[in-house]
């Protein structure tokens, strides 16, 4: 009798435990791409940092002229001579400029917020930009092969042998007068940098995506949606679309601190972000001829460019790392 009753008692925990598995499984089969992406990159603490980071860098860019209200700091452009000391040379970090002052008296603080508007401002749009018409151009090449494929590869090949700040000193110097380039539509400044980003950058994102697209377009998913009649419109965008959005993030978040970089290199040699428009690459090259006595307007746009650069990166990597962790564990 007690045999019986443990016997009956010993399946009825076998079908329990079969249960709670099969509900184990059916919770994991339930989780959506973007939950097991966040549960992987959650992982990554210094990846988590760096997103925090960019997130209030983000929050600090858009809201710069409130920050500057309630920190009572001068707009960017304002210049002080009475900032500057006895001999008329920038004063350093103090209470009233947190950051210092540059040679015309300017609050460094308040140009390296508005600093941080231009380069996330630049960088976002250069490289939203880059990817549409890099990913546009890719899939076309990749799926449709011949002699489409053909004209756009030799295009590719063509300005990748450009050198970007060659390019970028050209394209400034032509476009420098007061109706620019094309009838007014490049003019200096943003503009042109953000036409230098996108002519560097979307013949990279085009090769990497035909790449992608000609390894997929030979899938069985694909071979199955021609045999059902789909058209070749709808096979590229509901098909193999979807399966390059983890690439197409992962560069596009690497693309963004190169971006960033180039911004401030063409601003440095004098072709980027016009005076007295401030940006993180135009002080570095204000300061470099003050650097001795002046360390301090070096040094703050500086990290801001550092850390920023940085950050991204660290994020990048660690999408890269959740979006395909068989990569990471081979490392």
């Amino acid at each position: 009798m007690s045999t019986g009753t443990g016997a009956s008692d010993l399946l009825q925990a076998e079908d329990s435990g079969v249960d709670q598995i099969v509900a184990g499984k059916s919770e994991v089969a339930a989780r959506s791409p973007l939950q097991l992406f966040w549960r992987r990159f959650r992982k990554d603490k210094v990846a988590l940092a760096a997103l925090t980071f960019i997130v209030l860098l983000i929050l600090v860019a858009i809201f710069a002229p409130l920050i500057r209200k309630i920190l009572d700091t001068p707009a960017p452009n304002v210049g002080n001579t009475d900032a500057l000391d006895d001999f008329g040379l920038p004063s350093g970090p103090s209470s009233e400029h947190l950051f210092g002052v540059d040679g015309l008296g300017r609050d460094i603080f308040s140009r390296v917020l508005d600093g941080a508007r231009v380069s996330l401002l630049v960088a976002f749009v250069g490289t939203g930009l880059s990817v549409m018409i890099g990913v546009t151009m890719g899939m076309i090449s990749g799926f449709y092969r011949g002699w489409i494929d053909t004209g756009i590869a030799r295009l590719i090949d063509v300005l990748l042998a450009f050198p970007v700040l060659l390019l970028g000193l050209g394209l400034a110097s032509a476009c420098s007068t007061k109706d620019g380039c094309l009838g007014g539509a490049l003019e200096p400044g943003l503009t042109v940098v953000v036409t230098i980003i996108v002519i560097s950058n979307w013949p990279y994102v085009a090769r990497i995506i035909r790449g992608q697209v000609l390894s997929l377009r030979e899938k069985e998913f694909v071979e199955a949606s021609k045999s059902l009649g789909a058209s070749n419109k709808r096979i590229i965008f509901r098909e193999i679309l979807p399966n390059l959005v983890a690439p197409i993030i992962v560069y596009t978040t690497l693309f963004i601190p190169a971006n960033i970089l180039l911004e401030a290199s063409l601003s440095f040699l004098g072709v980027g972000v016009q005076p007295p428009q401030a940006s993180w690459g135009e002080m570095l090259s204000d300061a470099s001829t003050i650097f001795a006595s002046a360390w301090w307007y070096m040094f703050f746009p500086g990290m801001a460019l550092l850390l920023t650069v940085l950050a991204f990166n660290l994020v990048g990597d660690g999408m890269q790392d959740a979006l395909n962790p068989k990569s990471s564990r081979s490392r």
